[in-house]
């Protein structure tokens, strides 16, 4: 009988990893030493590293930050978004884009949900590269890409974390909506030609979204659907939250267009009531 099959001595193993700390894993209570300026560090909720194909998900008041690190330049996170109260209201690709006339993501740009409200808002994009539709990979694509296209095998997919992520909020597969693509960017021709930009980029890229609702996020940070590279390719990617203020009748982002202004009309409609 080895050490680890005797109960007793499995358990002293495991309690003597106490402490123990790794690169990707959530911190706990929260900490981080780079917060904007004017943000109380008692206002941070979550501070995590998402390692190369893992996963993360929190639950995010209205009015709260996340900003987003692309740590060494190769990572790709695969967003979902759902109406934290009413997770049958989630993130609408199309109506992003249709609502808009953009299907370009970046600063001052909106997250749309299917009720026509304003889920989340880009406040600041230090990168330029993101990607309203390709959608993320899936076990056959890639099964066909590098062999294996198993959760639990070497090179997991972006729908399956995605699956683990939305399981932790009483989701299904059902509710694993199309998502849009972060710090990896597509753009498409004149002659409809789609054009990949997926990098690898320079190291700490970011972005800052705000809540305008209170929502569930869910992040996979697997390769890009379109990677062209043989082998399975990604990099850690890095979360912090903090609460903030909820946008203001004068903010920049939300009377930017009349399209966008009805949308945020909707988000404070729906707390009205």
């Amino acid at each position: 009988m080895t050490a680890l099959t005797n109960p007793t001595a499995a358990r002293d193993h495991a309690r003597a990893k106490a402490g123990t700390a790794v690169e990707a894993m959530p911190v706990l209570p929260p900490v981080a030493s780079d917060l904007p300026d004017g943000v109380p560090a008692d206002d941070l909720l979550w501070e995590e590293t998402i390692a190369a194909g893992g996963y993360a998900t929190r639950r995010l008041p209205r009015g709260a930050r996340l900003r987003l690190i692309d740590l060494k330049g190769d990572a790709c996170a695969s967003l979902l978004i759902f109406n934290a109260e009413l997770p049958t209201e989630r993130l609408n690709v199309a109506d992003t884009v249709k609502v808009q006339w953009n299907a370009y993501l970046g600063s001052g740009k909106l997250l749309l949900s299917d009720m026509g409200r304003v889920l989340m808002s880009f406040v600041e994009d230090g990168a330029g590269t993101h990607d309203a539709f390709c959608g993320t990979s899936n076990a056959a694509t890639n099964a066909a890409k590098y062999g294996n296209g198993a959760n639990s095998g070497p090179t997991p997919s972006g729908r399956d974390r995605f699956l683990l992520g939305v399981a932790k909020h009483g989701l299904q597969r059902r509710d694993v909506h199309p998502c849009v693509n972060l710090f990896k960017g597509v753009r498409i021709e004149a002659d409809g030609a789609i054009v990949p930009q997926l990098g690898p980029f320079a190291q700490a890229r970011s972005l800052v979204l705000r809540a305008e609702m209170n929502v569930i996020v869910v992040i996979a940070n697997c390769p890009h659907v379109l990677d062209p590279r043989e082998d399975w390719t990604v990099t850690p990617l890095r979360a912090t939250a903090w609460r903030g203020p909820v946008t203001p009748a004068d903010d920049a982002i939300r009377t930017a267009t009349p399209e966008g202004l009805r949308a945020f009309e909707n988000v404070e409609d729906y707390f009205r009531r």
